[in-house]
């Protein structure tokens, strides 16, 4: 009723308007095609840039002055800055500031030390299914299995930050938030691994210790199954603050990619094609999986074998059960987290690599953060008022 009657249809991301127009909303599209747009979202960076990192708003004010602050565009000018060695090691200080502030929040709120050396790969966002917090502490149990076998395993210091809130009556969301306290608690507190490995479930996630977040991320975590996420807008904001994004092609993931260029981010798992193929004719079993891959075996069976919840051992059935069983109607693995494993381990461990060259590094983290010019809300709500409420503007003379 509500596209029949209006004048105006939006996606909020380039993937999602195509989505709505191939699929969910295709014959309203056929009849209506005029009526079809796009309005990729956007973020603040009056709050996420200047209010939540003043290191790094100041550095930039100190190189290109402060237009950036109302015409995000002008982050551009930076561009000239990002093969300077210089100009890098002050880039990754101030990250590094600001990994120290994290580290400090984090040991007040949560107790536990973290290394600020490590690398800050974050994942913080409403905990959903789709969103896949648990491919995320499914391979942070692979990786610990790993350390484990081998002591000397030649990677990176590396901490897991997770931080999510959940809807009341959400069971399997809740569970997985206590999946990834418990394994938390098992990693933190395991002298043998030398503190290489740490988990932190950052309580109450919002905006006020998001900017904290968002400033000391190396890596943002977008690994929603493609197609399902319409837009995101963290990413847009671990982009602003030089984070490199570990993701899917999925939402504004896909447009982050072509602002700074598929060197300088990493993507892994099915395309969001691949998912309505499969979606619509089938023909994925992860017991296959479950089966022929040993490393991904041990992973689920550690979810009930009491290693992570030895006071009750059934704990994360309900966990294992949905990656596993078709259950009332509902196909077993939904979101496609086994599927999407092996890419997404894989695409962990050039993470690792990349981490490793210290100036490529820096050059990739400053590409993303100057390359954010695109995402302000700034440019969305122009287009907007514009092209779909066919304002004008009325200049204010300020006194």
């Amino acid at each position: 009723l509500a596209i029949v009657a209006g004048f105006s249809v939006n996606g909020v991301a380039k993937l999602h308007t195509e989505i709505l127009e191939k699929q969910e909303l295709k014959d309203f599209y056929e009849m209506f095609p005029e009526k079809f747009n796009n309005k990729t979202n956007g973020i603040t960076q009056r709050r996420f840039l200047l209010h939540g990192n003043p290191l790094l708003a100041d550095w930039i004010t100190g190189k290109i002055g402060d237009d950036w602050i109302t015409d995000l565009s002008h982050l551009s000018r930076l561009k000239v800055y990002v093969d300077d060695e210089k100009c890098q090691r002050e880039f990754m200080q101030i990250k590094y500031q600001n990994k120290l502030r994290l580290a400090k929040y984090i040991k007040e709120n949560n107790g536990v030390e973290v290394d600020p050396r490590s690398v800050f790969d974050v994942q913080v966002k409403r905990l959903h299914e789709y969103k896949r917090q648990l491919l995320n502490i499914l391979h942070v149990m692979y990786l610990y299995n790993q350390l484990k076998a081998n002591p000397d395993l030649d990677i990176p210091a590396q901490t897991f930050i997770f931080g999510a809130k959940a809807a009341a009556g959400y069971k399997i969301a809740k569970l997985t938030i206590k999946l990834i306290n418990n394994v938390a608690d098992v990693i933190n507190n395991d002298p043998a691994i030398k503190g290489r490995l740490k988990v932190v479930f950052i309580e109450n996630y919002r905006v006020s210790n998001a900017e904290i977040i968002f400033a000391a991320a190396d890596v943002s975590e977008q690994i929603s199954t493609a197609s399902k996420e319409a837009s995101g807008t963290g990413n847009m904001k671990f982009m602003l603050n030089g984070a490199m994004t570990l993701g899917t092609m999925d939402g504004a993931n896909v447009e982050i990619v072509q602002e700074v260029g598929a060197d300088n981010a990493v993507i892994f798992g099915l395309s969001s094609d691949e998912v309505i193929r499969y979606e619509n004719e089938g023909g994925y079993d992860p017991m296959e999986i479950f089966n022929n891959d040993q490393d991904i075996r041990e992973v689920l069976m550690e979810l009930i074998n009491g290693k992570y919840s030895k006071e009750d051992p059934e704990m994360f059935r309900d966990i294992y059960n949905s990656l596993l069983n078709t259950q009332e109607g509902r196909r077993a693995d939904t979101y496609f987290i086994l599927k999407d494993f092996c890419s997404y381990a894989d695409a962990q461990k050039k993470i690792d690599e990349r981490y490793r060259d210290e100036k490529s590094w820096a050059k990739t983290v400053m590409i993303n953060s100057f390359k954010a010019g695109k995402f302000s809300s700034d440019r969305t709500i122009e287009e907007y008022a514009t092209e779909i409420w066919k304002l004008t503007k009325t200049p204010v003379k300020v006194q």
